[in-house]
């Protein structure tokens, strides 16, 4: 198929083409470039929720929670799931589909998993590039589920409009959250599993914990939404504190300021993945090793050999 052909269809919703363009993101197709392009003036328009919080806190269930909440609302909705790649055999589970299986049959659902691939931060590289691609195709709302993540992999926040950290009693996500990283960058906190024995500890030290950050008169304030998920108990709630934050984010201009961010981020990382590649193209004893070997044995220092390289790449 075609870069112009595919992107014909994706933007008017097919979804054997939606399917086989996310496929070539996550494969780096050369004719990527061809189709970002043609996808470009259809994106924009899709508010981008995604949801975090360490293995077992319910993300998956909850994920499939909100998109009953979403569709009720006569909404159209996909969802990315991002999934742990296998060290051994680089392959994924993909359990999350499995979950969702309600909504296969849905017009208005479209569900898609992805390996990380070795990927930090909670998502896969293709991310950004499939979310593009889900934007295009016309959905009202992308969730995306990260892997299970701790303090330090908090991609999501760079890549949705919206972030719900979920945290689940009995599992020291409070305190967790209490060190840099997931606390911050939550617009959104749910305590899931709520009818648990210590979920009103894990709201109390939520709350104690967001009260803990000065803030501006006008600036959001992360509320705490108690979910049963499982039970569809506090999804609605949830939902509707997810669509307030979007409200701010519209009525203070912090849409447009996330979403250049993230627009920067892609860039920058497309021009990083290229550097990458070329560096893996210069040949032996040549260009990184010969440097490399200089700097091995105290010839010269990273940073001239930096700059050396730089300029052979053309950087």
């Amino acid at each position: 198929m075609h870069a112009p052909h595919l992107v014909e269809r994706v933007r008017g919703g097919d979804r054997r083409a939606l399917a086989r363009a996310i496929t070539l993101v996550e494969n780096g197709a050369e004719e990527l470039s061809a189709i970002m392009a043609g996808l470009a003036p259809g994106t924009g328009r899709a508010r981008v929720v995604g949801f975090t919080g360490s293995p077992g806190v319910g993300k998956s269930t909850t994920t499939n929670a909100v998109v009953r909440a979403v569709r009720a609302k006569g909404l159209t909705v996909a969802v990315l799931a991002v999934d742990p790649s296998s060290p051994f055999t680089g392959g994924a589970l993909l359990g999350d589909r499995v979950r969702m299986q309600e909504h296969a049959t849905d017009p208005g659902v479209y569900i898609r998993s992805m390996a990380n691939r070795g990927h930090l931060g909670g998502l896969s590289w293709a991310t950004p590039h499939a979310l593009r691609v889900l934007d295009a195709a016309g959905f009202d709302v992308i969730l995306v589920e990260t892997v299970g993540v701790g303090q330090a992999e908090v991609e999501i926040a760079g890549r949705a409009d919206t972030t719900v950290v979920l945290s689940a009693p009995g599992m020291g996500d409070a305190v967790q959250a209490a060190k840099a990283g997931v606390l911050e960058v939550a617009d959104v906190f749910a305590v899931n599993k709520a009818d648990r024995d210590g979920a009103r500890v894990t709201l109390r030290e939520l709350r104690q914990m967001v009260a803990m950050k000065d803030r501006a008169d006008d600036e959001w304030k992360p509320p705490i939404v108690m979910t049963v998920a499982a039970e569809d108990e506090g999804v609605a709630e949830l939902w509707e504190r997810v669509e307030e934050h979007f409200a701010h984010l519209e009525a203070t201009g912090g849409l447009a300021v996330r979403r250049r961010a993230r627009a920067r981020d892609e860039v920058q990382a497309i021009v990083l993945e290229r550097l990458r590649s070329r560096l893996g193209g210069l040949g032996e004893e040549t260009g990184l090793d010969a440097l490399a070997r200089e700097v091995a044995e105290g010839r010269s220092d990273p940073y001239a050999a930096a700059e050396v390289l730089l300029e052979e790449l053309g950087a």
